[in-house]
């Protein structure tokens, strides 16, 4: 059975974007020989329509939230080549450009959080943000630096709606991939409420997060706060203002 996904987005690589997207995190999870987390199967891709796996969901159980957080670990403890990615992509309904290198930090503070700030429409909380990122920027992508131990293959939007499950198995889907700090991909989990004890416990059994996870947390989700608040509105507003006092806490 096949379920077909047309594109509302208004960019016409989008779903081709997605299949890329859904094509690696395929491969890694082979790669690391995780068999209960899947990703559905691309059978074709156009500007206009995706046709993938149809996939029967169930209420997620702990056995199935620790089969998500033990997989996602292994895929994480797989050392990439760079961070970032060789090609623009999406997160949600905006562009997220990418490019590789080595500096996680820079690419973070430049790419993440200083696009993003370029969006936001009101002009002086826009200044305000773009100035924090201005003076701390360079102090701020040295101490992510030096919390991260290597490129991981993120799915890049794991909020609990892009995880589904079967009966006994996980499944990712929608994901927006780069190369980063793994917690980012766990900091995005924890957005809407989290994925419940049994999927973090059954991951910090395979990865454990490290003493600086509660920081990273607020930084990594700003990157998402920003593009909320530039398409949804004010609502998002006090967490980019959260993540914006974590950055002056830590580094101003």
């Amino acid at each position: 059975m096949a379920f077909t996904k047309r594109n509302t987005s208004g960019y016409d690589d989008a779903l081709i974007c997605e299949a890329q997207g859904l094509d690696a995190l395929r491969q890694a999870l082979e790669q690391a020989d995780v068999r209960e987390v899947r990703v559905p199967r691309v059978f074709r891709v156009s500007a206009d329509a995706l046709v993938m796996t149809r996939i029967e969901s169930f209420p997620p159980t702990p056995t199935t939230l620790a089969m998500l957080g033990a997989g996602l670990a292994r895929m994480h403890r797989l050392r990439q080549a760079a961070y970032g990615w060789p090609v623009g992509n999406y997160i949600g309904l905006s562009p997220q450009p990418n490019r590789e290198t080595e500096n996680w930090g820079e690419f973070f503070v430049r790419d993440r959080l200083g696009f993003q700030v370029g969006r936001v429409a009101d002009g002086a909380v826009r200044g305000r943000f773009a100035e924090v990122l201005e003076r701390q920027g360079e102090r701020l992508a040295d101490w992510l630096n030096r919390h991260c131990a290597h490129p991981s293959l993120l799915h890049g939007d794991l909020w609990s709606g892009n995880a589904l499950f079967g009966q006994d198995h996980a499944w990712l889907i929608d994901p927006a991939v780069y190369c980063g700090d793994r917690e980012a991909d766990l900091a995005m989990t924890e957005m809407f409420g989290g994925f419940g004890q049994a999927f973090y416990q059954a991951y910090d059994r395979v990865y454990p997060r490290t003493e600086a996870y509660p920081a990273k947390r607020d930084l990594y989700n700003l990157y998402h706060y920003l593009n909320h608040y530039t398409l949804f509105g004010r609502s998002y507003r006090p967490g980019c203002e959260r993540g914006f006092r974590r950055i002056l806490e830590l580094v101003g």
